[in-house]
């Protein structure tokens, strides 16, 4: 691998870390609000954020990298008083870390590009769950504006949640 592809891989690699730190911040608020109808749904969204940001942490450090840090505390993209805002915020969640996922696809290879394209499908389905709705090509459409590896190079405005 080039030196250029696998800075490529490790800013995308950085840039789904940050996504999956946000996830699990937002899947804490998720899981204050939510009913109890959809509790272990929310919990195991949860867990798999928790794995994945923790298997990225590995791959980040494998590639030579010092992982981002988590922040402690993100800006929530809407207010969630309740169950149904908090049902939004999940969908908003999955879709936007889909995005990124979609990111680190095009910069990955070999086992990473099919972790990668794996937990893009994860959170394409859990964004189709949470909003009952679904669009051709999950994780892209917010980046039709947006110029190749944009969200591997800079916080993206389809973070999951901001700073």
């Amino acid at each position: 691998m080039s030196e250029r592809a696998k800075a490529a891989e490790l800013t995308a690699l950085q840039a789904a870390l940050a996504a999956e730190h946000a996830a699990v911040y937002g899947y804490g608020v998720v899981g204050g609000r939510i009913g109890a109808a959809r509790r272990a749904e929310a919990r195991a969204a949860y867990n798999a954020h928790r794995a994945r940001r923790d298997a990225l942490t590995r791959d980040v450090r494998d590639l030579g990298g010092q992982p981002v840090a988590a922040n402690a505390a993100y800006a929530l993209p809407f207010p969630v008083p309740d169950q149904t805002a908090a049902v939004r915020l999940a969908a908003q969640l999955e879709e936007r870390v889909a995005g990124v996922y979609a990111d680190l696809v095009r910069a990955a290879t070999g086992e990473r590009r099919g972790a990668a394209a794996a937990a893009l499908r994860e959170a394409a389905v859990r964004a189709v769950r949470w909003s009952g709705q679904s669009v051709a090509f999950p994780g892209l459409a917010e980046r039709a504006g947006e110029p190749a590896g944009a969200a591997g190079t800079a916080p993206s405005p389809s973070a999951p949640v901001s700073p």
